[in-house]
């Protein structure tokens, strides 16, 4: 084997990339690993200063099965219409769409209640000081279909497929998006941080695709415990494809 020219030897190597001080986070409302992750990332905005774009992606869209329809097709879609108020809400402020993910996220994943269903969403608004008509006014609005439409277009776009979504947006080479972390039990602390580095240590190796750690027995228990309250709380039947 000849040995390799300087240029060759810098193939594949880390690129120049420095840690970036703001992250779109796609999400879905109705995905418990996403609400868990969402709990990191607002640990680590309040620790590091950094900007969080919250912004959207429907598992039900991704996941639909031939012949049935797309949310937007209906009067009522739950993943869907509780993105669509949010994106109202954004609309006003970001930080409107920041506290409505958190409520309604803890709601569903915490506390199992359904805040999907319309009556608990406005109920959720009130309990934010909001006026509940928001959310009759949200889903009159067609526009904000398109917002959560492009969005979810913008995941698909970058190779995404599911959430979270991490999208970095002011990368030199043009944006990238990570999926994950996936996690259960999100750290606080000088641990989210070392968690954030070690995610974002990800955008300098950008042919670095997956690394994952296998799920034990033990493991289906803890997740399984974890996310009782969603699984008491959803009306709908999980469908996950494989992953590309």
């Amino acid at each position: 084997m000849s040995p390799m020219h300087p240029e060759q030897a810098s193939v594949g190597t880390a690129s120049e990339i420095t840690t970036p001080n703001a992250v779109a986070f796609h999400f879905d409302l109705m995905c418990p690993y996403a609400f868990q992750t969402s709990l990191w990332m607002r640990e680590v905005r309040d620790q590091l200063g950094l900007r969080v774009d919250w912004r959207f992606f429907s598992l039900e869209e991704v996941n639909r099965v031939e012949g049935k329809k797309h949310p937007w097709e209906r009067d009522w879609s739950y993943g869907w219409s509780m993105m669509r108020i949010g994106a109202f809400l954004r609309r006003i402020d970001m930080s409107l769409l920041d506290q409505w993910y958190l409520l309604a996220g803890t709601a569903l994943h915490v506390d199992g209640r359904k805040p999907h269903r319309l009556e608990v969403a406005e109920e959720l608004l009130v309990e934010l000081g909001l006026d509940p008509a928001m959310v009759r006014q949200a889903i009159d609005d067609p526009t904000t279909t398109e917002e959560v439409a492009a969005e979810h277009q913008q995941v698909l776009d970058l190779g995404g497929w599911g959430v979270p979504t991490l999208v970095f947006d002011h990368i030199p080479s043009g944006p990238q998006a990570l999926f994950g972390p996936v996690l259960i039990d999100p750290p606080s602390g000088q641990a989210a941080v070392e968690l954030w580095h070690a995610v974002t240590a990800w955008l300098k190796f950008p042919h670095l695709y997956e690394l994952q750690r296998p799920k034990r027995p033990a493991d289906i228990e803890a997740i399984s415990e974890q996310f009782t309250p969603y699984f008491e709380a959803r009306d709908w039947v999980s469908i996950q494809k494989d992953t590309p």
